[in-house]
């Protein structure tokens, strides 16, 4: 019989939710997905993820992501959401918004990370992994043999003076008109600190402009071998669902 789970990833756009196979990571039906509420407070966000999953009609626990920081089921930071959700007890919200159900709450990140490590690019990788989210800024997600050191946020780490996201999220590329090649000679920068500090054994490229990892990742410089993200899109939905199946959520 199919072990399945269920997963909700919200952005600051939109906040897309599945049903997960857990022994392949592949989605069962349809992903649901419906716009992020404007302002994104948190019972607003609450009650879309709560539509999400009577869509779908699930009924076990539910596993979410949020572009947050979270420990202890708390929202330390905020990212693209609205900054109410700082302090907030995300995990209580949701288990409420569901009728009382199991929610975990996790950053977005790592539930890429999670999923990327158990199903997609990094499956058989062994020791050190990080991936990295290439968009507005820089999401990270490490784990060692496949355990998630959480919360992270090396995106804002200093890089020559800059946080590493200013030097090399994708938005900075857009915002620059910079080429693929110019572009990667940043990213190369970051991730060869990056490698100082931490020795990785593989790094992860996620984020939209791993869609066109041909274009730029044959120019990085860097030591350690970057693959593109597997996942893409679905990528947050399996991580939030292997989280709340798992327990590993910080």
């Amino acid at each position: 019989m199919t072990k399945t789970g269920f997963g909700v990833d919200v952005g600051g756009s939109g906040v897309k939710g599945g049903t997960v196979d857990l022994t392949t990571g592949q989605l069962i039906g349809d992903r649901i997905k419906l716009p992020t509420p404007q302002p994104s407070v948190p019972r607003a966000v609450a009650e879309t993820v709560a539509e999400i999953v009577k869509m779908a009609k699930w009924e076990g626990p539910v596993g979410v992501t949020l572009p947050s920081v979270v420990t202890s089921g708390i929202a330390r930071s905020a990212a693209n959401v609205d900054k109410k959700w700082i302090g907030m007890d995300a995990r209580t919200l949701f288990r409420d918004a569901l009728g009382g159900r199991e929610a975990t709450v996790l950053n977005d990140a790592d539930a890429a990370g999670i999923a990327e490590v158990k199903f997609g690019a990094g499956r058989e990788a062994k020791g050190v992994v990080i991936l990295l989210t290439f968009g507005t800024g820089i999401g990270s997600a490490i784990l060692h043999d496949g355990v998630l050191l959480p919360n992270t946020e090396i995106g804002h780490m200093e890089v020559d003076g800059k946080e590493a996201e200013h030097r090399a999220a994708s938005s900075v590329k857009d915002t620059k008109g910079q080429s693929y090649k110019e572009w990667a000679a940043e990213v190369s920068r970051v991730l060869t600190r990056y490698e100082d500090l931490l020795w990785p054994d593989l790094f992860i490229a996620g984020g939209g402009i791993s869609r066109k990892h041909e274009k730029w990742i044959p120019h990085l410089t860097n030591k350690t071998p970057v693959v593109p993200a597997a996942l893409f899109n679905t990528a947050g939905i399996v991580g939030a669902a292997i989280a709340v199946d798992t327990g590993i959520a910080p």
